[in-house]
């Protein structure tokens, strides 16, 4: 089956399988080495750089959609996601999906129906994933023609309404870093006490006091010094550390977790 014809049976028959209309949009951060990226994807006959996401079937559960997409669409399994918000309020948005907007992004050549399940309205449900994306490996299907990791900082322009999705999964994770595991999702298993400092920092947009930030870490019992050493140079060999995971999830339930 060439690649129209895909696409062609897609556009016919796919609202047998999926909910027209709604979709799911997946926000997966990444932190390495002092940066916070975002996971972008480009689809295959699509011009322009979008977050990962796709349509829900009429027969699973939202979550099982969202682990359903990543799985088939990026190779990702078994991420914890968070759905944070609703989009479809915006005015722009109801007018994302035309057949001459289906046209212009794609350069089918396919014929379009008017009635094309795929046009009008789309309401779309996101979701936030945190990794650290040197531990996730991306295996992109049929459907997505590439993806790359890209700084938040540094952002190209996004398709639709991407770039105002990750604005909100960013301004959700600040208020999650109360009391959701935020840190435990983001850092390696051991980190230094700079590492997890630089992270909420990052992640607050805001510097933190450095004499405190780590005192109420250990005040609360949400550390464990190792015996081990990270060498990362002359001189430079500072402690390893590790999340207490009973301490710091008794810490989240209660909301306990840096409140600075």
């Amino acid at each position: 089956m060439t690649t129209d014809e895909q696409f062609l049976q897609f556009i016919h028959y796919g609202h047998q399988r999926f909910i027209p209309h709604l979709t799911l949009d997946c926000t997966i951060f990444g932190y390495h080495e002092q940066q916070l990226k975002v996971l972008l994807v480009k689809w295959r006959g699509i011009n322009g750089w979008a977050l990962p996401g796709g349509y829900i079937e009429h027969e699973e559960t939202l979550t099982e959609a969202g682990s359903r997409t990543l799985e088939e669409r990026i190779g990702i399994k078994k991420l914890f996601l968070q759905q944070f918000y609703i989009f479809g309020d915006s005015p722009y948005r109801t007018q994302i999906l035309t057949k001459e907007k289906l046209v212009e992004l794609t350069g089918w050549s396919i014929p379009i129906p008017e009635d094309c399940w795929l046009i009008g309205r789309q309401l779309s449900i996101g979701y936030y994933a945190l990794v650290n994306h040197l531990s996730l490996e991306v295996k992109p299907d049929f459907f997505t023609q590439e993806y790359q990791w890209c700084d938040i900082n540094e952002l190209p322009e996004l398709l639709f309404d991407h770039t105002h999705i990750i604005d909100k999964a960013l301004e959700t994770i600040r208020l999650h870093l109360y009391s959701k595991p935020i840190g435990a999702n983001l850092l390696p298993r051991k980190f230094t006490l700079p590492e997890i400092q630089f992270l909420y920092e990052t992640l607050l947009g805001k510097s933190l006091d450095r004499r405190n930030f780590p005192k109420k870490l250990f005040t609360l019992g949400l550390l464990n010094k190792l015996n081990e050493r990270r060498s990362i140079g002359a001189h430079r060999s500072p402690n390893l550390y590790e999340f207490n995971q009973e301490n710091y999830e008794k810490a989240l339930e209660e909301g306990l977790v840096l409140v600075m």
